[in-house]
């Protein structure tokens, strides 16, 4: 077991003390590229949260409870620093360069929504987006959010419920839905 563990390490790339297993790695790519970072840098920002699993580690701290939950929440606040750094127009340039380049071609229709909500996403104040990532492609629990990101759940759902208002405005204007 241990040997196919190692070997499966050395065909990933990543050795048998990687602290993000596969699927952890997975959702932590899925949060930054939702959060609108470039292909191109997503394999970099999965290194950073492995970086700060391994630094909180090496620094004494307890584990987190949950790994994939905590991976999840620094993937989306990586997002929010990369937004910080990059014009508005750069980033929404390398989104739909990203969409083309996506592994199932899409229709028309799904394209547009596509365009519509990563636009929704991108007008969104960053607390507002970082919760709905979170919660609906992070696939994270309220109560797990709040604890994450150190708010009240009533916080968490406040933002949620905003964010999901906004968002289906912008859409209904846009006559996409």
């Amino acid at each position: 077991m241990l040997r196919r563990r190692a070997r499966r390490g050395r065909e990933t790339g990543h050795g048998a003390d990687d602290p993000l297993d596969a699927a952890q790695e997975r959702r932590v790519r899925a949060v930054l590229a939702l959060g609108g970072v470039p292909q191109a840098d997503l394999p970099d920002g999965v290194q950073q949260v492995r970086l700060r699993l391994l630094e909180r580690t090496a620094s004494g701290q307890e584990p987190p409870r949950d790994v994939s939950a905590w991976a999840a929440v620094v993937a989306s606040n990586l997002a929010m620093d990369w937004h910080r750094a990059k014009r508005r127009q750069e980033r929404l340039g390398e989104r739909l360069a990203s969409l083309r380049q996506g592994e199932h071609p899409a229709g028309e229709d799904t394209s547009l929504l596509s365009l519509a909500v990563a636009r929704g996403l991108d007008e969104l104040p960053e607390a507002q987006r970082q919760v709905l990532v979170l919660r609906f492609y992070a696939d994270l629990p309220v109560r797990m959010i709040a604890e994450q990101l150190g708010v009240p759940e009533g916080t968490v759902k406040s933002r949620l419920h905003t964010a999901v208002r906004a968002l289906r405005e912008r859409l209904h204007e846009d006559e996409v839905v």
